[in-house]
């Protein structure tokens, strides 16, 4: 098996393969980023709590259409094979125009048109340097990042390749953006 490191320690001495995701221990996360094998607990519950609650106020009106206009699959902790890199955001969404059936993997091969990082401090340093350019490089449109800690969601599109921050919230400010400026939200509800 591939070294394992935490978020930030030195590289192992060869390539991580998908046998070593399948191999990792059942309680942690794994993921691949340039052919480093990361492992992390689960998140905390603070984090998971922001996480299920953005799930739920996106995912009525986008995912289910209830009060919102539909289209969109909203899963939590998707696994994302993009590439040799295995990644497995908080979040992510997908146009049903362009995803119409999910798929019979355990995984995705499409990249998610959206995708939502709750940035924590064990993995904000592989959310920031190691995941957001993978999802620059296979096209992701939207990127926001959500931290519970300083009460803030920083959202990005994704022009000429680039990351372009074009909104951001904090603590309890009405949250209205693009992918999702159909409906409106209170950024403070989030919070545990």
């Amino acid at each position: 098996m591939s070294t394992t490191t935490d978020a930030g320690a030195p590289a192992p001495t060869r390539r991580a393969t998908y046998q070593d995701v399948l191999d990792a221990p059942a309680h942690r996360v794994a993921e691949i980023v340039d052919g480093i094998l990361y492992t992390q607990p689960r998140p905390a519950p603070p984090h998971a709590v922001v996480s299920s609650r953005l799930g739920v106020d996106l995912g009525g009106p986008f995912d289910r259409g209830r009060g919102g206009p539909g289209g969109w699959w909203t899963i939590d902790e998707p696994e994302l094979h993009l590439g040799e890199d295995v990644l497995v955001p908080d979040l992510a969404g997908w146009r049903r125009e362009r995803m119409a059936e999910l798929p019979g993997t355990a995984y995705f091969t499409l990249a998610p048109d959206w995708v939502c990082e709750v940035l924590s401090a064990s993995t904000r340093r592989l959310d920031l340097q190691g995941k957001r350019p993978i999802y620059a490089r296979e096209g992701v449109g939207h990127l926001w990042l959500v931290d519970p800690a300083d009460r803030t969601l920083e959202a990005f599109e994704l022009r000429e390749g680039r990351w372009v921050r074009n909104a951001s919230a904090q603590g309890n400010d009405p949250v209205s953006i693009r992918p999702f400026d159909a409906v409106t939200f209170a950024l403070g509800d989030l919070w545990p």
